[in-house]
């Protein structure tokens, strides 16, 4: 089991249905040699059945069938947009108040058999997936989980990973690639300015 968009740039997985969200932020293009998943019906149609398949296995609730049309398409990369800019975000001090509209989506409260009170997505086509992803990135947040999902620091790369480090200090999502890549351009840079002061 593995969730294919977020498969395509080998990142850590966030946990449990949390990794919707990191999946959808995965749909994007990975640099120049994976397509966008959601630039086209097909292959958006192809992730989508897979991804609610393997959510429904996680989280044990029940995922519809969507079928995809140009439209949702639009409306999926514009939820996957809100989303880079909630992760971006972040609790940072520079952030203005209010800087994104209300998610518009709904959510049932379902009380189970063991007296536990479960958030379930609810709405149709599309509406049902913003309901999922957002009632994810709530769970998550009252988990703390919310602040390990980032987006790489690598401007071409911006791969959505889980940050396993134990002070949650990660920017890459790949050191060995991305903060090589980073550091080398640094270090690239300093020699620069270093030559240009002393020639």
């Amino acid at each position: 089991m593995s969730w294919k968009a977020s498969a395509r740039h080998g990142v850590r997985e966030a946990p449990n249905g949390f990794a919707l969200v990191q999946e959808l932020l995965n749909t994007r293009a990975v640099m120049s040699y994976a397509p966008d998943l959601l630039a086209g019906t097909d292959d958006a149609q192809w992730w989508v059945t897979e991804t609610l398949g393997l959510w429904s296995r996680v989280s044990g609730l029940p995922a519809p069938t969507l079928l995809l049309t140009a439209a949702d398409l639009r409306s999926m990369r514009r939820l996957r947009g809100a989303f880079e800019h909630v992760v971006v975000a972040g609790p940072r001090p520079e952030q203005p108040e209010g800087a994104l509209p209300p998610a518009d989506v709904q959510v049932s409260l379902v009380p189970d058999g063991t007296g536990w009170v479960r958030v379930v997505p609810t709405g149709r086509g599309v509406r049902w997936l913003a309901s999922a992803l957002w009632s994810e990135a709530l769970l998550a947040q009252q988990a703390g989980l919310w602040p390990r999902l980032k987006l790489c620091n690598n401007q071409a790369c911006r791969a959505a990973f889980f940050d396993t480090s134990r002070n949650n200090s990660g920017v890459w999502h790949d050191v060995s690639t991305c903060g090589n890549t980073a550091n080398l351009r640094a270090f690239r840079e300093r020699r620069r300015m270093l030559d240009q002061e002393h020639p």
